[in-house]
C-alpha cells in the first residue's frame, strides 16, 4: 500500500504551531528539535511532589473489585471492507478496522509493564487471534503506551506511525516503515489517512530525556468514518481545535481513568467529566471508554472512571446509546 505525507487542508483554520513545521515527503530526514518542552500547557509535578503522593500511598487503591471489571474475550469479530469496527483490547489499546486496514492502536499485551503491578484483565483478544496488522499508531513514548515486548511481536514491515523523534527507537528494532509526523501533519495508508493532533499530556522513556519526543493524538478517516484517538491527555483548548479541523468525527475514542489524587494528576489525564466534554468540544457524536480497568496507575476506585462517565454522559442529556463503555474484548460497528 502507498504511504505518502499530505499538508493540511488549505481551508483548516489557521491555528499555530511552532514556527519550524515543515510538511516534507515521508522518505526526507526530519530535522526536529531536541526537546519539545515548549508544548507543555502546564509544569510537570516536580520530585518533592512525586514522593509525596508515592510516599502516602495515593496510587495505590483497593483491587478487591477488579474481578468486576466486565470482560467478553470471544475471539475478534471481522470487519466488512466498507465499515469501521473498534474492538477494546484494555487500556489504551484497540484493534480499529478501517477503511480495509487493521490498525493497532498503543498496543500493549504484555502481563506487566515497569513501575506498576501486572495487568488487572487479560488483554480482549489473543495475540494468536489478530489477522495482519496493517498499520501501528503511537501517541507518546510512555511504556503503558509504548510496550517494547509487544512491538517486537509485530513483523518488521507494519506500517508504524508515531510522534516527532520517535522513529529512531522503532528503525533501531528493525522496522523500517516508519512515518514520524508534527501535530497536524497528515499520512496516507491505502484509503485512509492517518492525522497526528495535539494533546495536553509530555513523554518521557527515562530519566533523561523528559519531552525529547512529542506526544499527541490520532485522526484516522476513511471514505466512511472518522476516528479519534486522543492517546493520553489532560483537558484544555486543543480539543476544540481539533474538532475545527477534523469536523464530522463520528467516534472518540477518549481516556477515563488515571485522574486521582486530581491536583498531582490533571496535568496529564482528564477526568470522566472532562473526557465527555472533550468528546462534545472536538464534535464527537459518540465516546469510547479506554484507559481504566487495565493497569493501576493512580488512586480512584477502579471501575469509578466508567460509572462516573455513564453519569455524566447522562447528566448532559447524552443518548446513552452513544456512549460505548466497551467490556475488555467487546467490539462495536459504526452504522
Amino acid at each position: 500500500m502507498s504511504q505518502t505525507i499530505q499538508p493540511e487542508s488549505p481551508e483548516a483554520p489557521e491555528i499555530p504551531v511552532s514556527s519550524d513545521v515543515v510538511v516534507r515527503p515521508a522518505t526526507t530526514p526530519r530535522r526536529w528539535p531536541s526537546s519539545f518542552a515548549d508544548r507543555l500547557t502546564a509544569p510537570l509535578p516536580d520530585f518533592r511532589e512525586v514522593t509525596s503522593v508515592m510516599w502516602h500511598g495515593q496510587l495505590r487503591p483497593d483491587i478487591g473489585d477488579g474481578d468486576q471489571i466486565p470482560v467478553q474475550r470471544v475471539g475478534l469479530s471481522r470487519a466488512a471492507a466498507t465499515e469501521t469496527m473498534v474492538t477494546w483490547v484494555g487500556h489504551a489499546t484497540f484493534v480499529l478496522q478501517i477503511g480495509g486496514l487493521t490498525v493497532l492502536t498503543d498496543p500493549v499485551w504484555s502481563r506487566k509493564i515497569p513501575g506498576v503491578r501486572q495487568r488487572l484483565t487479560p488483554p480482549g483478544v489473543a495475540w494468536s487471534d489478530l489477522p495482519r496488522i496493517d498499520a501501528v499508531v503511537i501517541s507518546h513514548n510512555h511504556y503503558d503506551h509504548l510496550d517494547a515486548p509487544t512491538i517486537r511481536r509485530l513483523p518488521r514491515d507494519t506500517a508504524v506511525f508515531v510522534p516527532a523523534r520517535l522513529a529512531g527507537w522503532f528503525r533501531r528494532r528493525g522496522f523500517h516503515n516508519v512515518t514520524e509526523l508534527d501535530w497536524w501533519e497528515s499520512a496516507r495508508l491505502g484509503e485512509v489517512s492517518f492525522d497526528f493532533v495535539p494533546a495536553h499530556h509530555w513523554s518521557r522513556r527515562t530519566l533523561w530525556d523528559t519531552c525529547r519526543t512529542l506526544w499527541g493524538g490520532w485522526v484516522l478517516t476513511s471514505s466512511e468514518h472518522r476516528v479519534y484517538f486522543a492517546g493520553d491527555t489532560a483537558y484544555g483548548e486543543r480539543f476544540a481545535q481539533i474538532g475545527e479541523r477534523y469536523p464530522g468525527i463520528d467516534l472518540a475514542l477518549m481516556p477515563v481513568g488515571a485522574y486521582d489524587p486530581r491536583w498531582f494528576m490533571k496535568v496529564s489525564h482528564v477526568d470522566p467529566e472532562q473526557a465527555v466534554q472533550g468528546c462534545l468540544d472536538v464534535g464527537a457524536r459518540r465516546m469510547a471508554t479506554m484507559h481504566w480497568g487495565t493497569f493501576v496507575l493512580s488512586g480512584e476506585p477502579l471501575l469509578e472512571p466508567v460509572r462516573e462517565a455513564r453519569a455524566v454522559w447522562e447528566s448532559r442529556g447524552l443518548d446513552p446509546g452513544d456512549l460505548w463503555d466497551l467490556a475488555v474484548g467487546e467490539s462495536r460497528t459504526l452504522p
